[in-house]
């Protein structure tokens, strides 16, 4: 007989050193850091490239991840506190991160390597997007240690109570459930790189990705809880009507990526970086 519920009483902080609380949240996310580059490594040897561009992409998404993840919470879901109290924002160990920022983040960082690397957008996000996916799965882990951003109240047997929060009702586990989402994406996205040796066409992984992972968003975003209580008057919540522009864009791209009408972007970008031979003169 399968249980009525889970009970979830796990601490968010994992040890301590020197009285300084080291938390399963900050763990997950520097793990997916440490997978980033790794996994970056392996593709750029297999495609025979410029293995600096692992060392490049670390230190522009982790910029890129935690200013745009910061301040996508602080400005989309409570921008009058924070616009108040700017000193605020600089607290992120006190909570509040945003995957729609980071993304926004993410993108940015992305353009400004493509340059470093004289490549294109495109040829960084179709791969960066693989990463993204897989290390989506560890960040919703470290949501599911910290007990937050779960869903609503449910009789399915895969409930969760959340004792840390002090909920007495199973709540949908939204977080394992966007957990599983980016997993099969993430397999999806590397088989295909896998299946096109190394080479795949540029903007098809981005495409397919932004419609993927936020069609998932905001499939998901309609059993969570809101975030911030002016949501509980909005027919979609905050996570729903920013995951759109995401989805509607990856359909453009991705059909502009089939049609070969991708713009080179940036415009520096050399023959070389994007796989083709090199002209000769």
């Amino acid at each position: 007989m399968l249980l009525n519920y889970i009970t979830w009483n796990v601490d968010p902080v994992a040890f301590s050193i020197g009285g300084f609380e080291i938390r399963w949240y900050g763990l997950m996310f520097a793990l997916s850091f440490a997978c980033t580059f790794y996994l970056c490594l392996w593709m750029m040897k297999k495609e025979k490239n410029d293995l600096t561009i692992p060392d490049t992409l670390l230190f522009y998404l982790a910029i890129g991840t935690i200013v745009g993840a910061r301040l996508g919470h602080c400005f989309f879901y409570e921008p009058a506190y924070y616009l108040a109290n700017p000193i605020e924002i600089f607290k992120i160990r006190d909570g509040g991160l945003a995957s729609h920022g980071a993304a926004i983040g993410i993108l940015i960082a992305l353009y400004f390597a493509a340059r470093k690397h004289k490549t294109t957008f495109w040829y960084m996000t179709d791969r960066v997007v693989i990463f993204v996916a897989f290390t989506g799965i560890l960040v919703r882990l470290g949501n599911l240690f910290n007990s937050e951003i779960y869903g609503h109240a449910t009789t399915l047997p895969w409930g969760f109570i959340f004792v840390h929060n002090g909920e007495v009702l199973p709540k949908h586990p939204t977080q394992l459930y966007e957990a599983l989402s980016y997993l099969f994406i993430f397999a999806g996205l590397l088989w295909y790189y896998i299946k096109q040796n190394y080479k795949p066409k540029e903007g098809v992984l981005f495409g397919s990705f932004l419609i993927l992972l936020f069609g998932a968003r905001f499939a998901i975003e309609s059993i969570k809880e809101v975030q911030v209580d002016f949501e509980e008057s909005m027919w979609l919540n905050m996570g729903q009507i920013l995951s759109i522009p995401f989805i509607l864009a990856g359909v453009v791209i991705l059909w502009m990526a089939i049609k070969n009408k991708l713009p080179n972007f940036p415009k520096h970008r050399t023959d070389v970086a994007r796989n083709a031979p090199t002209k000769k003169t």
